[in-house]
């Protein structure tokens, strides 16, 4: 079929497909393109999202959002939608060499929001919640280790494959490390703390992760296992749910952080796998690591992503203040009585 005798569903269709074929887009990428664009053919009904022009994409991605209850920064992806649609039906010839309508469409301005990162004492208390006499305890104590231990995102954790944990000597001792692949199919390698390498070298001797058929291919047809699996699916049979279907997904992920967190009384704006993956980003911040490998550990494109980890990292900020502040180097009465006050 020629390109310009697509519907907008096969073009979209198409556009999803070169996303995720020749630009490595993640699924979850396209899940939200092809809503946007979904959403773009609702406004525009009758006519084709093609027919759009500058003003309608403006309309679309602003006020029409707004009133349909999307806030400002969940208007962004749509944008992002917009402006690669756009860019690629002009490639594929859908539109006239010199017109595109997205190209100037501004992504909404809205104000730099400070994440919520799970505390230390929320993510110790995390760690104890697991039963380690259990299979899925220990699954899901190797699982959280590695999310907080090595600021996995959820959708990297659950594409790991067993052949995704490597063995490098450090020195004389043998680490693990962990070859992560994220947003825009990016791979990185992140050494994985001794604890979360002692749970996942448990799980993976566990009789039980033994007696599970998750046998898959890698990314490059070589053979590989699942690394971490579910324990029931809610349509297949027993002799269906092997392999691929034995992975655990990001849903299976949240629910486990939640049943976890919920029980040890963790405050839930934290019980998420981004708050855990904000820990990390802070903890290195709180230790002087540099921003340049901070950026790196958490495979971000972009340092000013990095940089919000200054504005959480409090326990060095409040150090610097009580050090240097002008309060701390002078006498006063409440310096005199806090002399006096145990610490």
């Amino acid at each position: 079929m020629a390109f310009g005798d697509m519907t907008d569903s096969e073009a979209i269709d198409a556009f999803c497909d070169w996303l995720h074929m020749a630009q490595g887009r993640s699924l979850r990428t396209l899940e939200v393109y092809r809503l946007a664009l979904t959403r773009l053919g609702e406004f525009m009904r009758p006519r084709s999202i093609r027919e759009a022009d500058g003003s309608e994409l403006e309309a679309f991605t602003g006020l029409w959002l707004h009133k349909k209850g999307v806030v400002a920064q969940s208007r962004k992806p749509y944008v992002s939608a917009v402006r690669v649609f756009f860019g690629w039906a002009k490639m594929k010839g859908l539109l006239p060499a010199d017109r595109n309508p997205a190209a100037e469409i501004a992504h909404p301005k809205t104000g730099r929001n400070i994440p919520r990162a799970m505390s230390l004492a929320s993510a110790e208390r995390l760690m104890w919640a697991p039963d380690l006499g259990t299979f899925v305890g220990i699954r899901d104590a190797a699982m959280m280790a590695l999310l907080m231990g090595c600021g996995l995102r959820v959708g990297g954790l659950c594409a790991l494959n067993e052949g995704d944990l490597q063995t490098v000597v450090v020195g004389r001792e043998a680490r693990m490390v962990v070859r992560v692949i994220e947003k825009g199919a990016k791979e990185r390698l992140v050494p994985v703390p001794r604890e979360a390498d002692a749970l996942l070298r448990v799980y993976l001797a566990h009789e039980d992760l033994a007696l599970i058929d998750r046998n898959t291919t890698n990314r490059r047809g070589k053979p590989d296992k699942v690394l971490f699996v579910n324990t029931k699916h809610p349509v297949l049979d027993e002799h269906e749910h092997i392999g691929e279907a034995r992975r655990l997904h990001r849903r299976g992920v949240w629910g486990v952080i939640q049943r976890h967190g919920e029980r040890v009384g963790i405050p839930p704006e934290e019980l998420h796998p981004h708050a855990m993956r904000h820990l990390f980003g802070t903890e290195l911040t709180e230790e002087d690591v540099s921003l340049a490998t901070t950026q790196e550990l958490m495979g971000h494109a972009d340092p000013k992503s990095t940089k919000i980890y200054i504005t959480l990292s409090m326990r060095k900020k409040m150090r610097s203040v009580d050090q240097a502040a002008p309060l701390a180097k002078m006498r006063t009465p409440i310096s005199e009585f806090l002399k006096r006050v145990p610490r």
